[in-house]
């Protein structure tokens, strides 16, 4: 896992990226909605997680993304403006 910051002259950039096996592209286009998972039922996910971060980084002005591939991994950008 590595975590890169940034800010040039703008926003902040939090960039948080693993070498896993990576997201699939029908999971990613719900990845953000409440109470998705991909786990089973009861395996202690209850898949709010990633709804309430990017409610949170909204409500600052910011964004969340997700870049994945498959078997290469996954990225998690947070974008804020610097006030």
């Amino acid at each position: 896992m590595t975590v890169r910051t940034s800010r040039r002259d703008g926003p902040v950039e939090i960039a948080v990226a693993d070498n896993g096996v990576g997201i699939s592209e029908a999971a990613r286009g719900r990845l953000f909605e409440p109470f998705f998972t991909t786990k089973p039922t009861g395996r202690g996910n209850v898949g709010l997680g990633l709804s309430l971060s990017r409610d949170v980084v909204h409500g600052q002005g910011g964004t969340l993304e997700v870049a994945s591939r498959d078997r290469e991994g996954t990225t998690f950008t947070v974008v804020l403006p610097a006030e």
